[in-house]
């Protein structure tokens, strides 16, 4: 027979919980029994017993007449013990795990990518073929530091027609937009720092500054951007050293950022050390370009980043970090330091890709068919009381707000035994605020068997 779990268990998975974290490292003091009982409002006795046990067991050591300190070497990096303490239902880790590791009969209007059967499939095959017949250098050496020049110049061009003066020198292909992004938390923060981020935001965003030991602080977001008066604020409060956002279509709400806001973002960071990093992983999928952070800014303080998995194949890992020269310089290094000279085959294939005839009828033809399902999926969710926060103009994504008093965790966990994999709110949300929010991928809500679901998990 299982053992129910006592308020002993409960101290000593707390005391477990931030060794992982890291919050308790080796050879740190606890605090006493008495300042512990305190805080968890609990019997001292409790706490004394809770620690006794965990000596018992090695996990922390008793020193006379000082007090139990942490033993052993620091345990290994426990990112879902680190920031706000979810349910793990809600863990943007977990999330991620559910949406990668489900078999095929699951279905996923959580995720954030197309379905397989409306990715770039021909053009991939016809890319792959060609590279396949290329010079041997190609199928078996490094890349150069920066990265393949032909499709550098076509991402140059590409970023010209957003604004963006970015010539070839000045832009470093990476593994995937995710390693730019981790590239550049490496070469411009340390731990403690602190980073801002839309609230809400894309749910990695948080999992990555927890792997980088920093602080991150939402800041609201409104249909034209970020609310300027809480970015105002945070600088103020917290001397923040980045502010990670998307200018194109933004995840998970679908807005854009308007030309005003915009121009009062930069001018509010320029005059703090603020560096802005600009994701821009959802371009191909704008109908009209929304402004672009780095076009304003001359890539002086704003690093942009992004890459093609949303729309050619997540196959294909390949991104970009376009910034200052001096800059790039520094994070070719660390390039060169954390992944050594990166795949070259990746970055053939992405070139042939994109320069095929066929990309840009496709991703017209993508285009009108997110259009639909975008229509159809918030019709649908409507006739159940569910609301979009916005009607977006582009891309995969609505923002939804549910019926008054419902919880989308719960939700969420209702739809997963029925094989659907939803994305709750507060998984984007750093201040937790978003507790009856969904994000919905239009592209993979096209089965009836989504909004029957979902319908059988509402409370009637």
């Amino acid at each position: 027979m299982r053992r129910s779990k006592t308020r002993i268990d409960a101290v000593m998975e707390t005391i477990r919980s931030r060794i992982a974290s890291r919050s308790y490292m080796p050879g740190m003091r606890l605090p006493s029994v008495r300042a512990q009982a305190k805080a968890m409002r609990l019997s001292v006795s409790t706490i004394v017993e809770a620690y006794e046990r965990l000596a018992a067991e090695g996990v922390i050591g008793a020193r006379p007449g000082s007090g139990f300190y942490v033993s052993g070497p620091a345990a290994p990096l426990a990112l879902a013990e680190i920031g706000p303490k979810l349910d793990r239902e809600v863990d943007p880790l977990w999330i991620s795990r559910q949406s990668l590791e489900t078999s095929a009969p699951v279905l996923k209007p959580g995720c954030g990518w197309l379905p397989a059967s409306w990715m770039y499939e021909a053009g991939m095959r016809r890319a792959l073929r060609a590279v396949a017949r290329a010079d041997t250098l190609v199928l078996a050496d490094y890349a150069t530091p920066l990265g393949l020049p032909a499709l550098r110049h076509l991402l140059a061009r590409r970023l010209a027609a957003t604004g963006i003066e970015a010539p070839p020198e000045q832009i470093m292909l990476t593994e995937s937009g995710t390693q730019a992004i981790d590239l550049i938390c490496r070469f411009l923060l340390e731990p403690g720092d602190t980073v801002l981020v839309d609230d809400p935001c894309y749910f990695n965003f948080h999992a990555l500054l927890r792997a980088h030991r920093v602080k991150a602080v939402g800041i609201p977001y409104t249909p034209n951007g970020p609310d300027i008066e809480a970015f105002r604020a945070a600088l103020q409060e917290h001397t923040p050293r980045l502010y990670i956002t998307n200018s194109g279509i933004h995840n998970p709400t679908g807005a854009a950022l308007s030309s005003v806001t915009a121009h009062r973002l930069l001018t509010l960071a320029g005059s703090s050390d603020l560096v802005i990093v600009e994701d821009d992983i959802f371009a191909d999928f704008e109908v009209s370009p929304a402004p672009r952070l780095a076009a304003f800014d001359g890539l002086a303080r704003v690093i942009h980043t992004g890459s093609f998995s949303k729309t050619i194949s997540a196959s294909l890992r390949c991104g970009y970090i376009a910034a200052r020269t001096d800059w790039i310089s520094n994070l070719t290094d660390l390039k060169i330091a954390t992944s050594f000279g990166g795949g070259r085959l990746a970055a053939d294939v992405l070139l042939t890709a994109l320069t095929d005839s066929g990309y840009r009828k496709h991703m017209e033809a993508v285009r009108t068919r997110l259009a639909e399902a975008r229509e159809k999926t918030i019709t649908r969710l409507g006739a159940m009381g569910i609301t979009p926060w916005l009607i977006p103009q582009s891309g995969l994504f609505v923002w939804c707000r549910l019926p008054e008093g419902i919880d989308a965790a719960d939700i969420a966990c209702s739809c997963l035994k029925d094989g659907v994999v939803l994305a709750p709110g507060n998984v984007f949300s750093q201040s937790l605020s978003a507790g009856n929010f969904l994000r919905f991928n239009a592209a993979q809500s096209t089965d009836d068997r989504v909004f029957d679901v979902l319908a059988h998990a509402l409370p009637k």
